[in-house]
């Protein structure tokens, strides 16, 4: 078991003193077998008015916060430590009957994952001949049969080494059909082709967010990545943007069946759109 500190600092700058609506924020890390916080502080600038805490449907945490004074800047330190013990995931932890592909969810698994089984229906529009669907199938051998998890590796793997990463500062994520016929995309744009290539082949899939851990020379970085639910080892990571399987190195802070609910930090300000000067995120990392 490892124990890590992360400090999370996101700056916002404004031309002139601004208003604030309200900003959510979704930075604790989420509490599992394999990850416990031990500790966890939250400073905001200027002092927010009033700041709640609640579980959303997913089980994440969710800091609400509403702001009475104007500021030229807004930022918002996120300091998290906790201990990991994230274990191997392989083929072999699957329970038998999801060994090979295609295999059927049972009647209880497929109500809870019913939104992680469903399509975007924004993909049809831009994709009418589900390109998406026919990119995944042609990791199926001619008789269609396939190991289940090498079957996701191949998807994974194939993200990682056939498309080129590009660091977005755009808000939102690419349509699945939009990262396969560019070639590339962010780690949350490679994560949606993965999820929605997985949900194409009737898999269950959500997009997780959170912490990448880059070194042990306190470097880190937000980031995003793919999880299929798989009968026996249950939602399993798949990182199509470093080719890696499994928690090592992950940090998960939130997860959803859309990345529009794992936002890190989001909310609103009150004036002219160019008093806006950007926003800054650093993150800083410290195993012991």
């Amino acid at each position: 078991m490892s124990t890590l500190t992360i400090r999370h600092l996101t700056t916002y700058r404004y031309l002139r003193p601004v208003a604030f609506g309200e900003h959510r924020m979704m930075l604790r890390p989420r509490d599992s077998h394999d990850q416990r916080v031990i500790e966890a502080s939250l400073e905001i600038r200027p002092q927010p008015a009033s700041l709640e805490f609640v579980i959303d449907d997913f089980g994440n945490q969710v800091g609400i916060a509403h702001f009475a004074d104007c500021a030229q800047e807004l930022c918002v330190e996120s300091v998290v430590s906790l201990e990991q013990s994230p274990p191997p995931v392989s083929a072999g932890d699957l329970e038998e009957r999801a060994g090979r592909f295609p295999f059927d969810y049972n009647t209880d698994e497929c109500a809870d994952l019913a939104l992680c089984l469903e399509r975007n229906s924004l993909d049809a529009l831009g994709d009418p001949d589900d390109e998406v669907a026919g990119w995944a199938r042609k990791f199926l051998p001619v008789d269609r049969s396939i190991g289940t998890f090498e079957l996701l590796t191949q998807l994974s793997q194939s993200i990682h080494c056939t498309f080129r990463y590009r660091r977005r500062e755009a808000k939102g994520v690419q349509l699945p059909v939009e990262t396969l016929r560019l070639g590339h995309g962010s780690c949350r744009d490679f994560a949606m082709l993965m999820i929605d290539a997985a949900r194409a082949l009737g898999l269950a899939g959500r997009f997780a967010s959170g912490y990448l851990i880059l070194s042990s020379d306190e470097h880190g970085s937000t980031h995003a990545w793919a999880q299929v639910y798989l009968p026996g080892p249950g939602w399993v990571d798949f990182d199509p943007t470093s080719g890696n399987i499994g928690r090592e190195k992950l940090v998960v802070v939130a997860v959803a069946h859309d990345p529009q609910h794992t936002l890190p930090l989001h909310g609103t300000f009150i004036g002219a759109a160019s008093d806006s000067l950007g926003m800054d995120v650093k993150v800083f990392t410290q195993a012991s």
